[in-house]
């Protein structure tokens, strides 16, 4: 039996942490990308992978994502996952606030980050042999619905739905699966504030609750070991009373 391989953006903290854990403790061989290479170190040292392979990437380049790919090859042979986590929320703003430069840099990083991420890992898994292979790109609740103050992130969380899709479409006669996890209200560093209050739509600032981080890694995990034959197209997993059904 061929030893699955797993590349993980984002994989330094939160949810590409705990993803990369997750996968590690089901046998995966992980391939940890992200742009502090002490972070990833921690997170191999955490997942207790000896095997684990930290390569440092701004997924915003090509030449360095070409690279990472590369290095996943180089160590393992093949690559059979990507999950596609790398992103940020950027400042919150109003359109008529929000710097032309900061929108480029969301973009830059949610959109450009992810394709870029997606056609390596497309180019290697329509190679190899056997062929075929699963991206899982990381949504959000913001593909379905915003938040106050955030239309560079909203704007590419629904991109990355249509990106998903056409990725579905287009590896069908490879044996390419893609699927997306739409997250709300994960424990992370990036959700900390949600303990102390946020904007909400009707104005007010409001404390929601949030959930256990290793329930969205264990979805990503279910999604992930399913046979090619099978795809969770999109699968919401959220705080399950955060203001979302209803929200606004």
């Amino acid at each position: 039996m061929l030893e699955r391989v797993a590349v993980v953006t984002g994989a330094g903290s939160g949810i590409g942490r705990a993803v990369a854990r997750e996968l590690a403790a089901g046998g995966w061989r992980v391939v940890l990308a992200g742009r502090r290479e002490e972070a990833l170190a921690e997170t191999a040292r955490l997942s207790g992978n000896k095997n684990a392979l930290v390569v440092p990437t701004d997924v915003t380049d090509p030449v360095a994502v070409d690279a990472l790919f590369g290095a996943a090859v180089e160590r393992f042979g093949r690559v059979d996952l990507l999950f596609n986590n790398a992103g940020t929320f950027g400042p919150a703003a109003t359109v008529d606030e929000l710097d032309v430069d900061a929108w480029r840099a969301v973009v830059d990083l949610n959109l450009t980050g992810t394709f870029l991420c997606a056609r390596a890992a497309f180019r290697q898994m329509r190679a190899q042999r056997p062929q075929g292979g699963r991206i899982i790109n990381n949504g959000s609740i913001s593909a379905h619905a915003p938040r106050p103050r955030s239309a560079a992130y909203t704007a590419t969380k629904h991109a990355v739905t249509g990106l998903t899709k056409s990725l579905s479409l287009d590896g069908r006669p490879y044996r390419i699966a893609c699927g997306q996890i739409d997250i709300g209200n994960a424990a992370t560093e990036m959700t900390a504030a949600m303990s102390s209050g946020v904007p909400q739509a009707d104005g007010r600032v409001a404390v929601e609750p949030t959930m256990d981080v290793a329930d969205v890694a264990r979805t990503v995990r279910h999604m992930a070991e399913l046979p090619l034959e099978a795809n969770v197209q999109f699968a919401t997993v959220m705080a399950s009373a955060m203001p979302y059904i209803g929200r606004g």
